[in-house]
């Protein structure tokens, strides 16, 4: 079964979202980053090129002609994500069909913020994720 980690406490959440992806690809990890929303993905995608001097994580959207052969793939639904080792998700919702859309993945990472409204819609996605069968995991970060 898919594992599914909650990394909660985070202070910046994309800038954290960078560093999963960047140790995700470190390991030699194909990846997904999900998001429903197109101007968060949009600033993650920035914050890639940004985040670290030293680092650079190849990255592409959903349906690039390079997608096939690029270790990072944003993606805002289910439908254009290929199958990958680690699935970041910084969307606030549950992805539709959550079960059959996670099976795809070795790894779910979900990013939460010390914001308040941030953790609130996370629990929500943590309750959800277990009423599918789920056992996610919190980590403190």
């Amino acid at each position: 079964m898919t594992r599914i980690d909650f990394h909660v406490g985070v202070t910046h959440r994309l800038h954290y979202a960078c560093r999963v992806i960047r140790k995700a690809r470190a390991a030699q990890k194909r990846a997904v980053v999900y998001s429903t929303q197109a101007d968060r993905l949009a600033q993650f995608d920035g914050a890639l090129w940004t985040f670290s001097a030293l680092d650079f994580v190849p990255h592409v959207y959903a349906g690039s002609p390079f997608a096939s052969t690029t270790p990072v793939i944003l993606a805002r639904d289910a439908d254009s994500a290929p199958n990958s080792d680690v699935l970041l998700t910084l969307d606030d919702e549950v992805p539709p069909d959550c079960k059959n859309f996670f099976a795809r993945f070795e790894r779910v990472i979900e990013v939460v913020s010390c914001d308040d409204d941030d953790r609130r819609r996370a629990r929500a996605r943590f309750k959800s994720y277990r009423e599918h069968g789920f056992q996610p995991t919190a980590i403190e970060v």
